[in-house]
């Protein structure tokens, strides 16, 4: 079974390399347009193309030989698969996006080192950390994001909490408290596999002493899930959201999820700061807040928020006009310009320490993330270091306890033996 999964794998990479071989160099001097050079830049985030297109007109007008051709592929459209079609076809792009850890390693032969960029000192440290290997920057971040269990302080405030729980048996007083007040503690969007499978699980990865080592251990089988005391502090978690759940998570997907905490029937739910612009949609006026999602009883331990990188800028090595490249993301980060759309037009929280965002412009989760950076009060996102497949299974597997189909010990043995299968020897 796994010699057969690895020879897949071993396919598939072999077949990555060969399309990008193909595509390699094939564009070998700058496509000019009105005698400006081209730069051509392929973008995930759908929710930013608008505002990019302000953003294109005003860098253009500063850079007159500089032409932008901006294109986004995402929401629902496979980004990574369209990417790789591009280096195969030879339109690969000038700049694009990849998330950090295994991509940096799939896509090492293709990036630009940017270690020498004016910018890089300006990078928060934990930005760094994804795009970062042998001591090289490779990636530009495009920004923070940030996730716990977001609260709706009035609620509390009607449920007589008057402190904030950062405990595991904090959060459970909190929630017995909610529910004699008629009040449902979490609305949990369980059908989702991201909140299960990228999410809720990290917990397990990011509060171990060091992640990058025990995923290391795990890959190479001296580490087991159901070993693991923190691996099963996160389970201790997980059973309390589920002890005071709106019911039916299994069947609750992320709109219905955000929609039942929006409306104020539920005190609290796993996301994070990029739900405050459907959160306001539905409700302007509630008073939020973003808890820890604790899984033990040691304060200090638990008072962090998971914070990190959802994407990259980087440059192709093998471009044309990589120089063209660099000029665009230096000012994207240092001019006033581009410094106004990180924080006001798109709404980010930045990786940036001398860029600053209000409370207007990123709205109270976004500032309570970024002030939980900013303490050192944040624990990395693991899924980016993940086999390849793994957090579906982990969410499956999750799913199908939730449901009663299998035993926690049964849980484990699914975790372990998914991630034998898929990691990579």
């Amino acid at each position: 079974m796994r010699a057969g999964r690895n020879i897949g794998r071993l396919a598939l990479l072999l077949l990555l390399t060969a399309l990008l071989a193909a595509g390699c160099g094939s564009r070998k001097e700058a496509e000019m347009q009105n005698g400006r050079k081209v730069l051509h830049i392929f973008q995930f985030k759908v929710e930013i193309a608008e505002a990019l297109e302000g953003l294109q007109k005003e860098f253009e007008q500063e850079h007159p030989d500089i032409k932008l051709e901006i294109q986004t592929v995402g929401g629902g459209s496979d980004y990574g698969a369209t990417l790789r079609s591009k280096f195969a076809s030879g339109e690969e792009p000038d700049i694009f996006n990849i998330g950090g850890y295994r991509e940096v390693e799939m896509w090492e032969e293709y990036l630009e080192d940017l270690s020498d960029q004016p910018w890089v000192k300006d990078v928060k440290e934990l930005a760094k950390e994804p795009m970062t290997k042998d001591g090289k920057l490779y990636g530009q971040p495009m920004n923070l994001e940030g996730y716990g269990f977001i609260y709706n302080k009035e609620l509390f405030r009607e449920a007589g909490i008057t402190e904030r729980p950062v405990t595991l048996s904090g959060l459970r007083e909190a929630a017995e408290k909610l529910e004699a007040a008629g009040i449902i503690p979490f609305s949990n969007g369980y059908q989702e596999s991201f909140v299960l499978g990228n999410h809720n699980i990290n917990a397990a990865f990011a509060y171990q002493q060091d992640p990058a080592a025990f995923i290391q251990q795990l890959n190479e089988g001296s580490a087991k899930f159901a070993a693991n005391p923190v691996v099963q502090q996160w389970s201790d978690l997980l059973e309390l959201t589920l002890e005071y759940s709106n019911p039916n998570p299994l069947t609750t997907d992320y709109n219905t999820q955000v929609t039942l905490f929006a409306s104020g029937q539920a005190a609290m739910m796993q996301q994070g700061n990029w739900t405050q612009g459907q959160i306001d949609g539905i409700n302007p006026n509630l008073d939020l807040g973003i808890l820890p999602m604790p899984i033990d009883d040691t304060a200090e331990d638990n008072d962090v928020l998971f914070v990190g990188v959802p994407n990259n800028w980087v440059i192709n090595k093998n471009s044309p006009v990589k120089e063209e490249a660099k000029t665009f993301l230096n000012w994207l980060v240092s001019s006033e310009t581009g410094r106004r759309y990180i924080t006001e037009e798109f709404q980010f929280i930045p990786a940036f320490d001398s860029i600053e965002g209000t409370e207007e412009d990123l709205g109270a989760l976004g500032i309570e993330v970024l002030k939980y950076t900013d303490a050192g009060q944040a624990l990395t996102w693991n899924w980016f270091r993940f086999p390849n497949g793994m957090s579906g299974e982990f969410a499956s597997s999750i799913q199908a306890y939730i449901g009663g189909k299998i035993t926690k010990p049964e849980m484990y043995e699914q975790f372990q033996q998914n991630w034998d299968n898929l990691s990579v020897e």
